[in-house]
């Protein structure tokens, strides 16, 4: 990994939004080589960003039974003239962000922004430390009210 960056890859589950899978890759590792290992084989639709356009096409993912739902590219989108293609575009978008709460979590509740150590093992420790982290806050309130706690 040379010039320090590091590009987590997750994958949330609806809808419980909890991040069940992460694979770290150093920054030069476009996102759709690793569609493969952030599914489990079990799910029937997956939302993700433009990175993974061409995902259902790859050979890695051909005996997937999976609806892959992928985002336009901004360009692309913008020149939408249809309203129901942009409806569509919209309620992709609105999954996705559900998903991507723990990236909010991570970065700004926990303050994580750039890669602290030298090396993919330990970064990718650190982040499985943190979105484990990440799962317990999202699920806090749900915890809390099993026991009849309030959460502050």
């Amino acid at each position: 990994m040379s010039g320090g960056h590091l590009k987590p890859v997750f994958c949330g589950h609806l809808p419980s939004v909890l991040t069940h899978h992460l694979v770290t890759t150093p920054a030069n590792v476009h996102d759709v080589t690793q569609a493969h290992a952030l599914v489990h084989g079990e799910e029937s639709d997956v939302y993700a960003d433009a990175g993974y356009r061409g995902v259902d096409r790859r050979a890695e993912t051909q005996g997937l039974k999976i609806c892959w739902h992928v985002a336009l590219r901004a360009g692309k989108r913008s020149a939408l003239c249809d309203e129901t293609a942009r409806l569509a575009e919209r309620r992709k978008a609105s999954i996705r962000a559900k998903v991507e709460h723990a990236f909010h979590i991570v970065k700004n509740r926990f303050g994580h922004r750039k890669v602290r150590y030298k090396g993919l093992a330990k970064n990718t420790a650190q982040l499985f430390t943190l979105f484990a982290l990440a799962n317990l806050f999202l699920v806090k309130r749900r915890l809390l009210a099993q026991h009849g706690q309030i959460a502050s």
